[in-house]
């Protein structure tokens, strides 16, 4: 039998859970263009050591797949930075929030120095998804309070 106060009871348990929830939706030809345009600046202001490894990987094997990488590592950024409510401003550096990949392939949020000592004073878990669809790449992070 439906009870809705015990509906709203293990929502209200969930909601309680997140801290904040952010997305970015971008086109991949805006970050082939600006990769382009500024080439290894863009690259190191950008990605963290773990993904610029990876990303040379994908781009020696094919340059569009390097490419698409960069777009959804680019959008899992900003996700991240709105889910957290900084926006791109200190203690949020591109490199310092990386997206790397657990054994299993699931994405993973990574943080190093400043970023990561604020992060963890604030919240719990992160919690990434990245997607790409032809000309877009997406990314969905959810922040967990800190219990």
């Amino acid at each position: 039998m439906f009870d809705p106060k015990l509906l709203d009871s293990q929502q209200s348990t969930a909601m309680s859970a997140i801290a904040g929830i952010g997305m970015d939706l971008i086109y991949i030809s805006r970050i082939q263009k600006a990769f382009e345009r500024h080439g290894e600046r863009f690259l190191k202001r950008i990605l963290g050591a773990g993904e610029r490894e990876k990303f040379e990987r994908r781009y020696a094997r094919d340059r569009q797949r390097g490419v698409t990488f960069l777009a959804t590592r680019f959008a899992a950024k900003e996700a991240f930075s709105k889910a957290v409510g900084l926006g791109i401003r200190s203690p949020m550096r591109w490199s310092a929030m990386q997206t790397l990949n657990a054994p299993s392939g699931k994405p993973m949020v990574v943080l190093s120095g400043e970023l990561k000592q604020w992060y963890e004073a604030r919240f719990g878990e992160a919690h990434v998804s990245l997607t790409d669809e032809s000309d877009v790449a997406m990314a969905f992070v959810i922040v967990e309070r800190k219990v």
